[in-house]
């Protein structure tokens, strides 16, 4: 099994992960001319991904999802409440996940979970090929038991690490918007990240991908060195996928 991104941001984010002939994309915020310029990077192409996964309907996630879908046939799957937003009202080939029901595409297992966000019905997922398992966890404004305890013993995790505190209270957004981005429904701050990381069971972590960095609220020195200051990272290979160029393939 392997992943990897085709941009990490809030102007837009989509995820590959594939096992043996399988190959789903989780999210597209992007349009389909930079979806196909981007996946060429990775030497992919649209007609490749057999299924894309939808997290939340905010828009640098779900944007291009519709017309990707359209252009390239391919199924979309999402909870309920996603499918039921105003922005997936015209989604084709669209099928409901249960975010507590794991599913199976192709050679992957893949096992939603709930996660506490601004959206209607937001999830994210763990992908499983044999005794190898990939978490995905963005989009989250607080740690639960529940992620902590889903996300043990994972190999290989991509975790947001949206916001240093102090930069995010400093910053250019307005009031009503610093509340929201450090709200408990709003994104991991780099504090946060560093705490589920120590909270949870990482013996067999090995990959760790920081993502949705912020390009006003956070700094990836700022990211390493709270992580690194709580967490021994010594036996972890850390990357940072960023939005321009997202992050090249990573084996599991």
């Amino acid at each position: 099994m392997r992943f990897a991104s085709l941009g990490s941001g809030s102007k837009g984010n989509a995820t590959l992960v594939e096992s043996g002939a399988t190959c789903v994309m989780i999210d597209c915020g992007f349009s389909c001319v930079q979806v196909e310029k981007r996946i060429k990077r990775l030497k992919k192409s649209p007609a490749d991904i057999d299924a894309i996964l939808v997290t939340h309907e905010h828009s640098d996630h779900i944007g291009g999802v519709a017309r990707l879908s359209r252009k390239y046939h391919i199924p979309v799957w999402a909870t309920p409440g996603t499918l039921a937003t105003r922005q997936a009202a015209d989604m084709p080939n669209a099928n409901y996940i249960n975010s507590h029901t794991a599913f199976t595409i192709g050679d992957l297992s893949i096992q939603p979970f709930p996660v506490p966000h601004d959206a209607r019905e937001p999830c994210q997922f763990i992908f499983r090929d044999g005794d190898l398992q990939l978490g995905l966890l963005t989009d989250i404004g607080n740690i639960t038991p529940h992620v902590v305890e889903i996300l043990g013993g994972i190999d290989a995790l991509v975790l947001e690490c949206n916001h240093d505190l102090r930069m995010l209270q400093d910053g250019p957004y307005s009031y009503s918007l610093k509340q929201r981005v450090g709200g408990i429904f709003g994104h991991l701050s780099n504090d946060q990240a560093a705490r589920l990381l120590s909270s949870m069971d990482t013996s067999r972590l090995r990959k760790l991908v920081l993502a949705h960095l912020s390009d006003k609220n956070n700094h990836p020195d700022l990211v390493m060195n709270t992580l690194t200051s709580s967490v021994n990272l010594d036996y972890i290979d850390v990357t940072i996928a960023c939005q321009a160029q997202g992050l090249e393939w990573c084996d599991v």
